[in-house]
């Protein structure tokens, strides 16, 4: 009985030991990668990276890669699925065979130095989950047949020089979770956004106009806005901030000239708001106290005037620096209250030098003077 058991146990494993060595890559997946290894400079494939491995003497799909193909790529049975290169500087493009690939899941070419446009044939690839291209050279505009890619959930080509405007066809990308493109040269207003998104980042680039309602519609599932570095205007609505799971909010260093008044709120996920460094005027919005999950809160670098809402003292961390604000209550310096941040350079009259808020020096008088048209008498 223990021969016959030993002897199906050697057939076993004789099997699979067959089945491992038959594994054969497809010809199709191996024109690709040799294509794609062939459109890199040479001169960046240093001994230690990923694409030096990439031995075509050996298949990529059979085990084991004990001296080639260690890295930089994963396959299931005889198909690539991953794509991921090592961050080691790679310089060259990225070829158009890509596309062959067909079983691919996921690329992952960041922080490497490849240039010229995304290959259009990339956006044909079926089964994309993740298309991950940050910190590249890459240039060009991001085209409609993008929306071909209707697997993909997560979509990163951050710090290039993509060019052009945002297609309005991005609805149809309705598995997309995460969308970042900053650091572009991207143009144009927001376009329509798909509906599943959780993260949306256009931060630097050269987006402009204002924010209309009609590309957040619908988007129950976005926590994270990052607009910062554009050349957005107009009044922020108050609407924004009421998107059901908003979290944080980043718009500084745009060209808002106002907030829309803010309707109070009892339900509401919002822990931080950046809005410093536009041209919002007027008084600061006391309705941001309402928001009960408000943590952070920044004005920074406006031009706001006037009293400083008491309400402000719930925030933890607070930045109301260098705008025109003239009072502010004793309240803020109790001991029961603990705020970080800063609303130096104001023209505050009294701001203890001993507190945190207060380390930056407020404006000079005859500033302060000149914005109140010589109505602030007082000295500072």
């Amino acid at each position: 009985m223990s021969t016959t058991f030993y002897l199906l146990f050697l057939l076993l494993l004789s099997i699979t030991a067959a089945t491992v060595v038959g594994i054969t890559t497809v010809s199709s997946d191996i024109a690709a990668l040799k294509a794609i290894k062939s459109a890199v400079n040479p001169a960046t494939i240093p001994s230690y990276t990923c694409l030096y491995s990439w031995d075509f003497t050996s298949d990529p799909c059979s085990p084991p890669h004990v001296t080639h193909f260690l890295c930089g790529l994963s396959c299931s049975g005889n198909r690539v699925t991953q794509l991921t290169l090592d961050p080691a500087g790679y310089s060259g493009t990225l070829s158009p065979l890509i596309s062959q690939l067909l079983q691919l899941t996921t690329i992952d070419l960041s922080d490497n130095k490849l240039s010229g446009p995304i290959p259009n044939s990339l956006f044909t690839l079926p089964n994309l989950q993740t298309l991950i291209l940050g910190s590249n050279s890459f240039s060009g505009v991001i085209p409609p047949s993008i929306t071909n890619l209707k697997k993909l959930q997560t979509l990163d080509i951050s710090h290039n020089y993509l060019s052009g405007s945002l297609p309005n066809s991005l609805t149809l990308l309705t598995e997309l979770t995460r969308l970042d493109l900053s650091f572009n040269k991207l143009t144009g207003p927001i376009p329509n956004l798909p509906k599943n998104l959780i993260q949306l980042a256009l931060k630097s680039n050269s987006l402009s106009g204002y924010i209309q309602q009609q590309p957040f519609t619908g988007l129950t599932q976005l926590e994270v806005i990052e607009l910062s570095q554009n050349s957005l205007t107009g009044t922020i609505p108050g609407w924004f901030f009421l998107t059901p799971s908003l979290q944080q909010v980043n718009l500084a260093n745009n060209n808002f000239t106002g907030v829309e008044i803010l309707k109070p709120v009892n339900d509401n996920s919002l822990v931080a708001v950046d809005l410093g460094y536009n041209k919002i005027s007027g008084y600061p919005p006391a309705n941001f106290s309402t928001y009960p999950m408000l943590a952070s809160l920044t004005l920074s670098y406006n031009k706001l005037r006037g009293r400083i809402p008491l309400e402000y003292k719930r925030f933890s961390r607070l930045f109301l620096d260098g705008n025109y604000l003239t009072e502010l209550s004793p309240e803020f310096f109790s001991r029961k209250v603990s705020i970080s941040g800063s609303v130096g350079d104001n023209c505050l009259r009294k701001c203890p030098v001993t507190s945190e808020l207060c380390l930056k020096k407020q404006k000079p008088l005859w500033i302060c003077r000149q914005v109140y048209h010589g109505k602030l008498k007082l000295k500072l």
